[in-house]
């Protein structure tokens, strides 16, 4: 049970973490090369696009474990320690009074989603078409 409750309490920093790094990102205060790396993490994290594919054994899953946090540790040393400061706080404070929602993110991935499923319809479509 002490290692569930560890594990939670990992989790719940990590997001507000996240957070922080996501707030520091818009503050005008971070450098543009700070920014361009909490940019380049998240696309990364999100992205359907590994450079190891997730379906290699134990490598898979390894560079998602090993790359992100190496990349999360270094967007942190490039933000000044003050911004940062401050984002951790309001990052506490927002996930303190609730999960953060932003309808506007959910609905681009939402159409970025419906993108990449019409043109792999489209080109499964076409590739079948011309075998027939």
């Amino acid at each position: 049970m002490a290692f569930l409750a560890a594990l939670k309490q990992r989790a719940r920093h990590l997001k507000a973490e996240t957070l922080a790094l996501y707030l520091a990102a818009r503050d005008p205060r971070t450098p543009w090369y700070a920014k361009i790396l909490v940019a380049g993490i998240v696309a990364y994290a999100l992205s359907p696009i590994d450079l190891i594919p997730d379906f290699v054994p134990v490598l898979g899953y390894l560079d998602d474990l090993i790359l992100i946090p190496m990349g999360i540790a270094l967007a942190i040393r490039l933000i000044p320690g003050p911004v940062l400061d401050a984002c951790r706080i309001q990052a506490n404070e927002t996930m303190q009074s609730g999960k953060p929602v932003s309808r506007i993110a959910g609905a681009i991935i939402v159409v970025i989603w419906l993108v990449l499923a019409a043109l792999c319809a489209s080109w499964a479509y076409g590739a079948f078409r011309v075998q027939s």
